[in-house]
C-alpha cells in the first residue's frame, strides 16, 4: 500500500528511491539482531543428531512433507492472487495488488499475530487441523464459486488460513524430535522453500495448460492443504 501511495506521487520512475527506502527494513533488522539473546536448541553438553540419524527417523519426513506443502499452500495462492483480481474482477494491476496479496497478507500475519498472542492457551494441533481444513474450503471457494467477488474474498481468507502452518510445523518439530538442531531445522527450512517454488509453479502449469484459468490452476494446488493436513492428523501416530 505504500509502495502504491509512493508511484502515486512520486511517479514510478523513482523507484530506485522506493527501493532505498524499503532497504531500511532489514538493515534495522541487522541492527536489533545483534541485540536480541538467541535461546540454545539444546541444553549445554547436549548434541543434536546426525544427518544419518536424522534421515532415519520416520515421523522426520511427514514434518518435510508438511513443511513442504506449508510453503507451497501459502505461495500458490499468494503468487497469483494480484492477477486473479485483475483477471476475475477487470480492475487495474495496482488496484488487484491492493485486493489481492495485501488482503492476503494481512490476514496471514493476523493469524500469526494471534496464536503468537494466545498461542499458550491454544491447542497447536487443533488449531492446524482448524487451518488446514479452513485452507481446503477457501481453495475449493476460489476455484468453485461463480461471483468473482466472492472467490476474492476466499483468496483472503486463504491467507489466515495458511499463517500458522509454516511456524506450526517448526513448532511440532521442536516437540516431536526435541534433539533435532540446527541440521533438523534448516532441512525443513529448506522443504518450505522448495513448496514456496512448487506451489505458483503448478498452479501457473495447470493454469497455462488450460488456457490460462486460474481457477482451474488453483484447483490443482488443493492437494498441498490436503496432504498437509493429512500429516497434521497423522503426525502423532508416526512412529520415530
Amino acid at each position: 500500500m505504500l509502495s502504491t501511495l509512493f508511484f502515486h506521487w512520486a511517479g514510478i520512475d523513482n523507484w530506485k528511491f522506493l527501493a532505498w527506502i524499503w532497504a531500511l527494513i532489514p538493515i534495522g533488522n541487522g541492527i536489533l539482531f545483534m541485540k536480541v539473546p538467541i535461546a540454545p536448541l539444546l541444553k549445554d553438553g547436549e548434541t543434536g543428531l546426525r544427518l544419518k540419524d536424522l534421515f532415519g527417523i520416520r515421523i522426520f519426513w511427514v514434518l518435510l512433507a508438511m513443511m513442504i506443502c506449508a510453503g507451497a499452500s501459502e505461495q500458490a495462492v499468494s503468487q497469483w492472487a494480484s492477477a486473479f483480481a485483475e483477471k476475475g474482477l477487470g480492475i487495474s494491476k495496482t488496484a488487484g495488488d491492493l485486493a489481492g496479496p495485501m488482503a492476503f497478507a494481512i490476514l496471514m500475519g493476523s493469524s500469526r499475530a494471534f496464536y503468537g498472542k494466545y498461542g499458550e492457551h491454544i491447542n497447536l494441533k487443533r488449531f492446524m487441523i482448524c487451518s488446514g481444513a479452513l485452507c481446503i474450503l477457501s481453495y475449493l471457494g476460489i476455484a468453485l464459486l461463480p461471483v468473482p467477488q466472492l472467490s476474492l474474498i476466499a483468496c483472503a481468507v486463504s491467507g489466515l488460513s495458511v499463517g500458522i502452518l509454516w511456524p506450526g510445523t517448526f513448532s511440532r518439530a521442536a516437540l516431536t524430535i526435541p534433539k533435532g538442531g540446527t541440521a533438523m531445522f534448516a532441512l525443513l527450512a529448506l522443504g518450505g522453500d522448495i513448496g514456496c517454488s512448487l506451489g505458483p509453479t503448478l498452479v501457473g502449469m495447470v493454469s497455462g495448460a488450460w488456457g490460462d484459468n486460474l481457477k482451474l490452476g488453483i484447483l490443482a494446488g488443493l492437494i498441498f492443504p490436503i496432504l498437509l493436513l493429512l500429516g497434521v492428523i497423522f503426525c502423532d501416530s508416526s512412529i520415530a
